[in-house]
């Protein structure tokens, strides 16, 4: 697809009338419309933005069965003049791309990613909450709907962007439950890719989690459980003896676009930050010692959820009771995405009609 010609076809109606956008969870209500585009022989095509539907799936559809299936999470916001935004987009669609790499999956040109993204907030920005801490959350996800029953990478693709207005995730502190049992993901496996499957083998513990008191598991490494990975659907930073440390990308840790903006504005504030590997020991040793600050999560879902404790073998780790730098990194990127402060990293992306 030398020159991106998306098709729009337009709903006859909109829901928008139906639903409070400033009071809606994340995936509770989605927008009229959403981007497809279609990978079939060998070329990416028939770039288009159409009514939100159900897409028809034959029942040997590959995804289904081999698990082809790769996502991005993102988000638009409207500047103070209520221009729509988006994110570091180019950011996503390289990620993206690592995941089909890493999932034996056919690559999307930039381009069809970014002007896709454009075309759907572009027709659906009345759908972006105007509320604090509110945003339009968009879906990017690829998967294998070639008919195909046998052991190999498909040949057929479909990307899809669809998009949910929502509120903030964590409105509290949350607690976390370090876990022994489970993993995420091992050296030489998926974790780095925003795969579907990632997901699907973090429910069962997650729900186990919730059901015990937390909300979020804190995975350990796949070896000796000890060495700390990242938060449920985010990445962690800790500040220990007032220096800045997060867990190293090692293959079994996702790259996270907030996280790399994070460590940017951290830098920016003049914090020390180190990319290293950290052990809950020593947190546990931070937190008797006094030198344990505070610790936060950070995930395009998320933004910034502050940490209050991790429970761990029976016992807790108290974090902190406050977390100042955190409150400061939610406030500066929310300010960058909504315009309220100087974006001097010329990570957002206007979206113009």
């Amino acid at each position: 697809m030398k020159t991106l010609d998306i098709k729009i076809t337009k709903a006859t109606t909109s829901k928008l009338e139906t639903v409070d956008i400033n009071n809606i969870p994340l995936g509770k209500a989605f927008t009229d419309h959403m981007f497809i585009c279609d990978f079939e022989d060998g070329v990416w095509k028939d770039a288009r933005v159409v009514p939100l539907d159900t897409i028809p799936t034959h029942p040997a559809a590959m995804a289904l069965h081999y698990g082809q299936a790769i996502f991005e999470g993102m988000k638009a916001t409207v500047d103070a003049d209520g221009n729509p935004q988006l994110f570091r987009p180019a950011d996503n669609a390289k990620r993206l791309n690592f995941s089909a790499r890493r999932m034996g999956m056919q690559e999307i040109p930039e381009e069809i990613f970014v002007e896709g993204l454009k075309a759907l907030v572009n027709i659906e920005r009345n759908w972006i909450p105007k509320q604090d801490g509110s945003t339009l959350y968009l879906r990017p996800f690829m998967y294998a709907d070639e008919p195909h029953i046998g052991m190999r990478a498909a040949t057929h693709y479909k990307f899809i962007i669809i998009a949910t207005p929502a509120g903030p995730f964590f409105k509290e502190r949350i607690k976390l439950w370090a876990e022994k049992q489970y993993i995420r993901a091992a050296a030489g496996g998926t974790g780095e890719a925003k795969a579907a499957g990632n997901y699907a083998a973090a429910i069962r513990p997650t729900e186990i989690a919730k059901s015990n008191g937390y909300n979020q598991v804190l995975w350990l490494d796949a070896h000796e459980h000890k060495y700390i990975q990242e938060v449920g659907t985010m990445n962690i930073f800790f500040k220990i003896d007032g220096k800045f440390i997060t867990p190293k990308l090692d293959g079994s840790v996702l790259d996270g676009i907030t996280r790399k903006s994070v460590m940017t504005l951290l830098k920016d504030f003049g914090f020390d930050l180190t990319e290293r590997r950290i052990t809950i020991d020593e947190i546990i040793e931070a937190e008797k010692n006094g030198t344990l600050e505070e610790a936060f999560g950070t995930g395009t879902a998320v933004n910034i959820a502050m940490i209050e404790s991790i429970g761990y073998d029976g016992g807790t780790i108290h974090v902190s009771d406050d977390n100042p730098i955190g409150e400061k990194v939610n406030y500066t990127l929310d300010g960058i995405k909504t315009g309220k402060v100087e974006d001097k990293f010329d990570w957002m992306l206007k979206v113009t009609k």
